[in-house]
């Protein structure tokens, strides 16, 4: 059962939604068979979005909203101030979440097509400011500055600095990092009735103003073009990149999940400072995933102890039912170990 309420002041708006399960039935994707619920609030899940313009009275924005799932949680301020678009925009966010962490130290079950919890769940908490520079021939520039802290707890709850096999999650050893990141990203975005082109392409470094910081490179890029062919539309998606520096295992490319290679689940392919990952999407599906032999850079090498073949192939077939609000999407997708996998979602962003 749920509930929903949204309710205006002035030209302010609150949005609060409130569901309650009644009976959850057991899912291999974030859990172990052995976990157990207790608690009257165990099973609720709600969201609450607060939108407040002229906070101050000079046309900035204050934008509040916060998720609570079952098992994972997010919350994101955002305040912004007016500037003239020749300026660019600036904001200030704050952002915590809080979910299993199964991308790295989640244990591939039922060969390799979902991934179950390892006892371990990250929060994170980053609180900066991001620089949007104006657009120019369809590219937008963003520069961010973000202090984070990262911090390990088990499915009780407590604190925790070790995973099961006894192995640092941390890069300190403790059960916390913390790091101050610069960050870039250019995007380019293309979209007519019949093509799209996206091409997306970031570079974050750890800046090391504290012993205790962590100091890293990292780079990321992703590709991917469709064009619409008769009734049916086909793309391809590629994505890939690369971590150089002292961090932390949750730092790593996790391979496998359905926005990288279905068939798997989160992370069950492999994980490592190195990745690719290719899709070619239409009536029929075909994705392709690699660490590039990158594992074994990974502190305690997660992805080897949990059996992880380090590869993975993923083909299938689905359909794309568009409405002028939404996209509904749903996929078959089959993996090397002949394992079906069922993906369903709805997509707000029509192409």
């Amino acid at each position: 059962m749920g509930a929903h309420q949204s309710v205006y002041a002035g030209k302010a708006k609150l949005d609060v939604g409130v569901n309650l399960i009644q009976k959850l039935y057991s899912s291999s994707n974030v859990l172990s068979p052995l976990r157990t619920f207790s608690g009257p609030f165990s099973l609720a899940n709600g969201s609450l979005c607060l939108k407040l313009p002229t906070l101050f009275g000079n046309g900035d924005l204050l934008d509040v909203s916060w998720h609570k799932g079952l098992h994972d949680s997010n919350l994101l301020i955002n305040y912004r101030t007016p500037r003239p678009p020749c300026l660019g925009q600036r904001s200030l966010n704050i952002v915590h979440s809080l979910k299993p962490e199964i991308g790295i130290h989640g244990i591939p079950v039922n060969n390799f097509c979902h991934s179950a919890s390892g006892d371990v769940k990250i929060s994170k908490l980053s609180i900066g400011l991001d620089m949007n520079e104006p657009s120019s021939y369809n590219w937008k520039t963003t520069t961010s500055v973000h202090f984070k802290h990262i911090h390990f707890i088990n499915d009780c709850g407590r604190s925790v600095s070790r995973d099961l096999d006894g192995f640092p999650l941390t890069l300190s050893g403790n059960s916390y990092d913390n790091m101050v990141v610069i960050s870039q990203e250019s995007r380019f975005e293309e979209v007519n009735d019949h093509k799209f082109s996206h091409y997306s392409f970031r570079v974050e470094q750890g800046i090391p103003i504290h012993p205790n910081l962590a100091i890293f490179n990292r780079f990321k890029f992703s590709a991917s073009k469709g064009v619409k062919i008769g009734s049916a539309f086909f793309s391809t998606l590629f994505n890939g990149g690369s971590l150089v520096g002292a961090t932390a295992p949750y730092e790593a490319f996790a391979i496998g999940g359905p926005n990288s290679v279905r068939g798997y689940g989160e992370g069950a392919v492999g994980s490592g400072y190195s990745s690719v990952d290719k899709q070619l999407t239409g009536v029929v599906f075909l994705d392709f995933g690699s660490d590039l032999r990158s594992s074994n850079r990974v502190l305690g090498n997660p992805g080897l102890r949990k059996g992880k073949p380090g590869s993975g192939i993923g083909i299938g077939y689905g359909i794309r039912f568009k409405t002028e609000l939404v996209q509904i999407t749903a996929d078959c997708a089959i993996n090397a170990f002949k394992q079906r996998t069922l993906y369903f979602g709805i997509n707000n962003l029509v192409l």
